[in-house]
């Protein structure tokens, strides 16, 4: 297991019902085909038999002919590394039951019963004592009834079928006793509709369990009469699906992929719902894991951005909680007006989107929102026109005031030389930016709205008291790539074509504080990407980093597997050493951060989200920080 990681495959084998002996060989053909390395494969319910065998499952030679083609699956096994979990039926003290059979290396583990769903074939499987045994070719084999199994690595749960449907699914209670991977063995048959519904519950599962979540259906060779199986097959982890394969494929087919087990157990940390467990004490089998070769799984560059179905929904859901938020503090306070410096970049430009639909709802005109534009030494032509074309457009109050004889002065006071282009430099027109804000704010009865957002956060890019302070930070948990998102969204549907024109520009501006001069074209010259990285990685690093608390080491191993092609080892590497570095170093800024709503799962704000000592070393992570 490198890096929390398991390989896991799952396999709809091409079957024939009521044909043990085939089916096994069937069986034994695909398992050979998993990639080296795998260390847990799941079958479908019943698949020794088939699944719709119906009546056939009462006659004794079936029964027994499942329990020859175990035993031959276990032969075939002998020397394979992995966990083969497998549907068959068992006869037990005068009874049927549908049991997943748990082989290694060559033996039968245990059997795991299906509970609460008897017909007229199948006995319950709460019928049968935990740890009693059956003899299966001359060996005592003992029931699981929990279907709780447990690895020197990681815990398994075993819910068959429709116990996944029931009001207190068996994976809840197999996650309450430690179990990090659950598997669902089914022979769920297709229906209109139904497929949506099975999607969203395989998400909810593994959701709700903080687990991974491994499905597999039976496949097309069990359609028979009216039933029509898909062999659908799904890995979910946390509530998303990492891996699904095709239904109503003619032939055996295997999804594989890696489930990262150290997610599920950082997700549960600090969630009461897992404290103490495991409850009871699951059935142990003691494995040793192959080496992988090779790592299949790929990785989302962009985790915080929601798939493409998801994002129309997902962007007006953020953009509305902004502006709720910022109205209820501006009702809250009676503020008459909303003061916000508008640059002509990203940040300030989604915030004066959110402090225009903040007015909407609470029915005032746009021109309550003070716009100031403050021209400083680097400030550009575009994002000077964009800046004002905005505030234009969303019918906004304009005020625009120079920064530069103020700052001219404030260097002859504090004796700077201003053609030393240091941090006195830029942070002195930062500083004074945020004091015409705040003085125009007590003019006017009004509030400032803070534009940075989560990525400068993190890294620490504001200047302490100028741009890192306001009244409210609309964008403080919402990061740069996201933003950039939002932006666009926003674009797409004002519908109004200058206005959309105006926010493409800005999206298309690299992104700068403008605090140094412009080059000799007039364009901008101090990018910020140059100077701290580029914001797609860091974002990359944050979520990975706050939300699942990986090690710097594995990010880096992540993130050189969501890169290729993009940055090499070097650069990611480079730029992860200093997000560690800056993201501790940073705190102090943090730790007095303005108010701003929570929108996701990531939060900076140390009173509701993220917290840590301001002082606290990171030479222990930098240490960890990808080994050269």
């Amino acid at each position: 297991m490198e890096y929390g990681f398991v390989k896991v495959a799952a396999i709809v084998p091409k079957l024939s019902i009521g044909n043990p002996q085939r089916n096994a060989e069937s069986i034994i053909a695909a398992i050979e085909k998993c990639e080296k390395g795998t260390e847990i494969i799941l079958l479908p319910e019943l698949c020794l038999s088939s699944s719709s065998c119906t009546d056939l499952f009462m006659l004794p030679l079936l029964t027994a002919e499942c329990e020859k083609a175990l035993a031959k699956i276990a032969e075939s096994t002998k020397t394979a590394g992995q966990i083969i979990v497998i549907g068959t039926p068992v006869r037990h003290k005068n009874s049927l039951f549908n049991c997943m059979a748990v082989i290694y290396r060559g033996e039968i583990k245990c059997l795991v019963p299906k509970k609460s769903y008897p017909n007229r074939q199948f006995a319950d499987g709460a019928l049968i004592c935990n740890s009693e045994t059956i003899t299966i070719s001359g060996k005592q084999v003992p029931f699981v009834t929990d279907g709780t199994i447990t690895t020197p690595s990681f815990t398994l749960g075993i819910e068959i079928g429709e116990e996944a449907d029931a009001p207190l699914p068996y994976s809840a209670r197999q996650a309450m006793n430690g179990a990090h991977i659950i598997l669902n063995p089914s022979s769920r048959t297709e229906g209109a509709g139904s497929h949506k519904l099975l999607k969203e519950r395989i998400k909810q599962q593994s959701r709700r369990c903080k687990c991974a979540y491994i499905y597999a259906a039976s496949g097309w060779g069990e359609s028979t009469s009216n039933a029509v199986h898909g062999g659908y097959c799904a890995i979910a982890e946390c509530g998303k699906i990492i891996a699904e394969s095709n239904r109503f494929i003619t032939e055996s087919h295997i999804l594989t992929i890696e489930a990262d087990v150290e997610k599920t157990m950082n997700r549960r940390l600090g969630d009461n719902n897992f404290a103490g467990m495991p409850q009871n004490e699951p059935f142990r089998i003691c494995t040793t894991a192959e080496a992988s070769a090779t790592f299949c799984r790929k990785f989302n560059p962009t985790p915080f951005i929601p798939t493409k179905d998801e994002r129309h929904d997902r962007y007006e859901e953020i953009f509305t909680i902004q502006a709720t938020a910022l109205a209820r503090r501006m009702e809250h306070t009676c503020s008459r007006s909303a003061v916000i410096g508008v640059s002509g970049g990203l940040d300030s430009t989604l915030a004066l989107l959110v402090t225009a639909k903040a007015l909407d709802i609470l029915k005032r005109p746009h021109n309550d929102i003070i716009a100031i534009t403050m021209p400083g030494f680097g400030t550009t032509d575009r994002t000077y026109r964009n800046a004002l074309c905005l505030i234009e457009k969303l019918g906004a109050t304009m005020m625009e005031i120079s920064i530069k004889d103020a700052c001219i002065q404030h260097f002859k006071d504090i004796d700077h030389d201003i053609s030393n282009h240091d941090t006195t430099y830029e942070n002195s027109q930062a500083r004074e930016r945020t004091q015409i804000l705040m003085d125009i704010a007590n003019k006017m009865n009004g509030m400032v709205i803070g534009t940075g957002d989560m990525s400068e956060l993190a890294l620490g890019w504001a200047t302490y008291n100028g741009d890192h302070m306001s009244m409210y930070g609309v964008n403080a948990s919402v990061p740069k790539t996201l933003i950039q998102h939002i932006v666009r969204w926003v674009a797409e549907n004002c519908g109004d074509n200058a206005t959309k024109s105006t926010l493409l520009d800005i999206l298309d501006t690299p992104i700068s504080p403008e605090l140094t001069p412009a080059d000799d074209n007039g364009n901008i010259k101090q990018k910020t990407e140059d100077l701290v990285g580029p914001y797609e990685l860091h974002d990359f690093f944050l979520y990975h980093f706050i939300r699942n608390r990986f090690s710097p080491e594995k990010i880096y191993f992540m993130a050189q597997r969501a890169f290729e092609g993009t940055h090499s080892d070097e650069t990611i590497r480079k730029w992860l050493k200093t997000f560690i570095r800056r993201f501790f170093t940073q705190q102090f800024k943090r730790s007095c951060m303005p108010d701003g709503p929570k929108t996701g799962n990531c939060n900076l704000n140390h009173t509701d989200g993220w917290d840590m000592p301001a002082d606290c070393s990171h030479e222990l992570w930098s240490g960890h920080c990808c080994m050269e």
